[in-house]
C-alpha cells in the first residue's frame, strides 16, 4: 500500500481491509489470515505498529480486528529537573510515551445484487494518551464497499461516518505548577471531534490472463473540515487524489510505484507550484 502512494479502497482484498476498506474483507481467500507490521520513522523516535486478524464465519460473511499504535516513546520530563532549592537533580527525570491506539472490529458481507456488492464496518475505540498528564478515549464508525467486476475493481469507504468523539481529561495536578511559573496555559477537559470524510477508490488490470499483469489504481479522499494544503478546494471539501501501479509476474514478484501528497505550494514569488510525494518498492 505505502508503494502504491495508499491507493487500496478500491483494491485492497486480504486482512488490511479492516484498515483500508472494510468491505473488501470478504475478497480475502477463505482460509484465516494475519498480518504484522512494525515501522519506525524518524530514526526511531517514532514507532508505528499494526496487527489485524480476519476470518470466514459463515453465510457470506467475514468478521476481522486490526490493532494499532503510533507513539514516541522514552520522553524525558524534566519538570522535576530543578528541586525547590534550585539544584539540578537528574534522578527526578522520569520518562513517557505519547501514543495512539486504536482498536477496529470489523464485519463484512456479501450481497450478490449489483454484480456482487461486498459491504463491510469498523467499530473502533481510539484511545490517545500523553503520560500521565493527559488521556482521551473515543468511539467511531466506518462503512465501506467493494465490487470485484473482472478486471476492473471499484470502492467506496465512509469514515467516521458518525464523526468520531474523543473525550480528553488531564491531570492538572501533575504539571499545573510548573505551568503557571511558565505562563503555560493550563488545559481544560475537552472533545474532540474528527469530522467524517469520504474515501473513492478504483482500479484496472490490464492483461489479466498473462503471465506478467499491469494493475493501476486511484484514489480520491474528500474532506469536509475546511481547506486543506492539497490540489483542490470546493468551499468546506478538500480533494487529496492518489495513486498506483503495480507489475506483477506469475503473481510472484511485484514491483510497484506511486504518488501521495498532491499540493500546491507557494514559491518565493508566491505562485502556486505543485509538489508530489512520489513512492515505490517491490515484493
Amino acid at each position: 500500500a505505502s508503494a502504491m502512494g495508499n491507493a487500496q479502497v478500491g483494491i485492497v482484498d486480504d486482512v488490511t481491509a479492516g484498515y483500508w476498506n472494510p468491505g473488501g474483507l470478504n475478497l480475502a481467500p477463505e482460509a484465516p489470515e494475519v498480518a504484522l507490521m512494525h515501522s519506525e520513522y524518524f530514526a526511531g523516535i517514532a514507532k508505528y505498529d499494526y496487527v489485524g486478524f480476519t476470518m470466514p464465519i459463515g453465510g457470506g460473511r467475514r468478521f476481522g480486528a486490526s490493532v494499532i499504535r503510533l507513539g514516541v516513546d522514552d520522553i524525558a520530563n524534566t519538570l522535576n529537573l530543578v528541586d525547590a532549592n534550585g539544584n539540578i537533580d537528574f534522578d527526578a527525570v522520569e520518562t513517557f510515551s505519547v501514543a495512539d491506539l486504536g482498536i477496529m472490529l470489523s464485519l463484512a458481507q456479501r450481497f450478490e445484487f449489483l454484480g456482487g456488492m461486498n459491504v463491510g464496518a469498523n467499530f473502533k475505540v481510539v484511545n490517545r494518551s500523553v503520560g500521565k498528564f493527559a488521556n482521551a478515549w473515543g468511539f467511531g464508525l466506518d462503512l465501506g464497499a467493494r465490487w470485484d467486476l473482472d478486471a476492473l475493481q471499484i470502492g467506496v469507504m465512509l469514515q467516521d461516518v458518525t464523526s468520531t468523539f474523543n473525550a480528553w481529561s488531564f491531570n492538572t495536578e501533575t504539571f499545573e505548577e510548573a505551568f503557571v511559573q511558565t505562563g503555560n496555559v493550563i488545559p481544560e477537559n475537552s472533545l474532540e471531534v474528527t469530522l467524517p470524510s469520504v474515501k473513492l477508490g478504483g482500479g484496472y488490470t490490464f492483461f489479466q490472463d498473462k503471465k506478467v499483469n499491469l494493475l493501476l489504481a486511484l484514489d480520491t479522499d474528500l474532506h469536509f473540515d475546511g481547506p486543506r494544503n492539497v490540489v483542490a478546494n470546493l468551499g468546506p471539501m478538500s480533494i487529496d487524489p492518489h495513486a498506483g501501479l503495480e507489475i506483477s509476474y506469475n503473481n510472484l514478484a511485484f514491483l510497484r510505484g506511486g504518488f501521495k501528497n498532491l499540493q500546491r505550494t507557494p514559491n518565493d514569488k508566491g505562485e502556486d507550484t505543485f509538489s508530489v510525494f512520489p513512492t515505490m518498492g517491490a515484493g
